[in-house]
């Protein structure tokens, strides 16, 4: 269980290096400070432009390939791998912390972004074939409704029904997936009330029906 505990653990310290807050330090602004106030790469893009809110996205994502992929086959020095420990646990156990430490930085008083970057990442290096329900959902709602935290909550909804449909028998990555999604619509209750009283933001450039609404 020694593993186990030390990967977790390194997982949630590799989730607290958020790209926005990082390269935002590096710029002299504080992303939260700004736009809608999150950390993720939506507000980056909007508010630091196209070159830093892809590079924001590129490091949220890319901790999350490394939590699941590099992390758990890591040898560490004078650690012996835990035969006990299945490796599949441990990949869903190092993804789930890196999420939790995107979300909840502790280098950054618990205040980080939302997840969903970090969450593609992790899926795509747990299974990458479940990426295409998952993105084609979060674009179609995107471009219909304009809403990017509608998408990314209905992304997460399409990948649970592709793992339920194609993998029902796979118990570890269903209940994972299931608790990710329940996760990106928590730290999204926010969106979820403002787009009850209509003053969720649109992100006009994907909208199809922005004319419509103008």
């Amino acid at each position: 269980m020694l593993e186990l505990g030390v990967k977790t653990l390194l997982a949630y310290l590799l989730g607290t290096l958020l790209g926005s807050l990082v390269l935002g330090r590096l710029r002299g602004v504080d992303i939260r400070a700004l736009g809608s106030g999150n950390a993720g790469a939506t507000n980056a893009l909007r508010t630091q432009g196209k070159f830093f809110g892809l590079s924001v996205l590129l490091v949220d994502i890319g901790k999350g390939v490394a939590a699941v992929l590099w992390l758990p086959a890591w040898a560490l020095p004078g650690m012996s791998v835990d035969l006990d420990v299945s490796r599949q646990w441990l990949a869903l156990a190092c993804g789930a912390a890196v999420i939790l430490g995107h979300v909840y930085p502790v280098w950054f008083g618990f205040r980080g972004g939302k997840g969903v970057a970090t969450v593609v990442g992790v899926i795509g290096a747990l299974q990458p074939s479940l990426l295409l329900p998952m993105l084609s959902s979060w674009l179609l709602v995107a471009l219909l409704t304009g809403y990017v935290g509608l998408a990314s909550m209905l992304a997460g909804v399409s990948l649970v029904i592709a793992v339920a449909v194609r993998q029902p028998e796979n118990t570890p990555l269903l209940a994972f997936c299931v608790a990710v999604t329940l996760f990106v619509i928590y730290t999204h209750r926010g969106n979820i009330a403002r787009m009850r009283t209509g003053t969720e933001s649109r992100a006009r450039r994907l909208w199809l029906f922005r004319s419509r609404a103008a």
